[in-house]
């Protein structure tokens, strides 16, 4: 479960982030559902700008798939006054970028990447299952294990729902 603390981690990353990367005029961090987690975006609706990254990341994460060219890491969108640039960050969240045109794109890469990074470690570390003081962990935190037995599979034809009579 993400914190109010854990929110304010990750304001503070988009605040330092700002202040290392000249030309950048805002960040956000947003699921990848394309709901707002927290942003500094003076200037322009931070929902608006999670929602069409979502639609944008689902298009990159075809083309890559469509392509072999493995798991999307981050997309960049050049227009006429400046960069849109959206890194993971973490398993289930991206960070967005908006600099202007005369932005080091080399630096907006270096320090995006890294600020993803750390963003994705809060809002993972922040979802995993914390257990109470003196119980046991529901699932360990980590890669799941072998899958268990599985039960046999019913054919097709078979098969009935709760609507077949």
């Amino acid at each position: 479960m993400v914190t109010e603390d854990d929110l304010r981690a990750v304001l503070a990353e988009l605040h330092r982030l700002r202040t290392r990367v000249p030309r950048l005029t805002g960040a956000l961090a947003a699921g990848v559902d394309g709901l707002v987690i927290a942003h500094d975006t003076p200037g322009v609706d931070p929902e608006g700008l999670a929602a069409l990254t979502a639609a944008a990341l689902g298009v990159a994460v075809r083309t890559s798939d469509a392509t072999g060219n493995g798991a999307l890491r981050e997309l960049l969108v050049r227009g006429e006054r400046g960069y849109v640039a959206t890194y993971a960050a973490g398993r289930t969240a991206v960070l967005t970028l908006l600099a202007q045109d005369r932005v080091n794109v080399g630096r907006l890469h270096l320090e995006g990447r890294r600020a993803g990074a750390r963003v994705g470690e809060l809002l993972d570390a922040a979802e995993a299952v914390r257990p109470l003081p003196g119980t046991t962990p529901a699932r360990p935190p980590g890669p799941p294990g072998p899958p268990g037995p599985r039960a046999p599979r019913t054919p097709a034809a078979d098969a009935r729902t709760a609507t077949d009579s």
